[in-house]
This record gives C-alpha cells, sequence and structure tokens, in this order.
C-alpha cells in the first residue's frame, strides 16, 4: 500500500481515522524522544526519520543522493508497520527488545529483519517504543551503519 504524500502531516491525512492515531502517537515518539540530530521527512513513502547530509555527507551507501536512514512508519495493507534500522544491525538492541516485549504484550512480536509489524493499533506498545526511541544517537547510528552495514 503506497501512500504519495509530500510530508508526515499529508501521509497521515490520507489514512483512516483509527490508523491516523495510530500513526500520531508513533510519529509523536519518536518526534519528542529520538535524540537531537535526526530529521523527520518522508522517506522511501513513509513517515521518516534519517541522518541528513548536513550531519553525514556520504548519505546511504544504497543511493548516496538519499540521507541515512533510521526509522520509517508506514501504513500497510493489513498492518502499521515500523522499521528500525538500529534493530536490524544491532543484536543487543533486538535482544533487549525481544526481552522487553512481553511485559507489554499478550502476543509475541511479530518481525522481520528490521520491521515491527501491528496488525492491531489497540495492542502497540507505546511505552517499549518510546523507550527504544532513547536508545540510540546520531553517532551511535552512523558508527553501527559504518561498521556493520555500509562495508
Amino acid at each position: 500500500m503506497k501512500i504519495e504524500a509530500n510530508s508526515p502531516d499529508e501521509y497521515i491525512a490520507q489514512l483512516s481515522e483509527e490508523r491516523q492515531q495510530a500513526v500520531s502517537k508513533l510519529r509523536e515518539i519518536f518526534r519528542k524522544n529520538l535524540s537531537e540530530g535526526f530529521q523527520e521527512t518522508i522517506s522511501y513513502g513513509m513517515i521518516g526519520y534519517v541522518v541528513p547530509h548536513s550531519v553525514y555527507p556520504a548519505g546511504y551507501h544504497c543511493d548516496t543522493k538519499l540521507p541515512l536512514p533510521f526509522i520509517n512508519i508506514a501504513s500497510q495493507k493489513n498492518f502499521i508497520a515500523l522499521y528500525h534500522m538500529g534493530i536490524y544491525a544491532n543484536k543487543n538492541l533486538l535482544d533487549w527488545f525481544v526481552a522487553e516485549y512481553p511485559k507489554h504484550c499478550k502476543t509475541k512480536p511479530d518481525m522481520g529483519k528490521s520491521c515491527i509489524r501491528f496488525k492491531k493499533v489497540d495492542q502497540i506498545p507505546y511505552n517499549l517504543l518510546t523507550e527504544l526511541a532513547t536508545k540510540m544517537t546520531v553517532s551511535d547510528w552512523i558508527d553501527l551503519y559504518e561498521q556493520q552495514i555500509k562495508r
């Protein structure tokens, strides 16, 4: 499900009311809790939090014209997805998240490599995601990216 939008507000405006509330809440969590230096944008057709070229001029190795991606929020057909590149690149962060998840939800996490899928908006663990947002600074992410992904 691709949403054409030029801003996070435009993106959210195109969602159902239930999805608008959930995605808005996720957006607010990341806007308030990510360390300074991440920039909110539309990235890959989703709401994204990136390291801008002004901070990391090299950009994303797959396409250096793009800023370095970190987190994306997307409303997909059957779920809301949170793409977190830190979880993908840092096993300790992934292990922490998986261990903490049952303290916030009755179900197991539905995850891919960097993707966390939330099929029921009333079961999104906002408190856990708030804590996750504080776990990595811009410099932590750049260092991890250069060590684990860029090579």
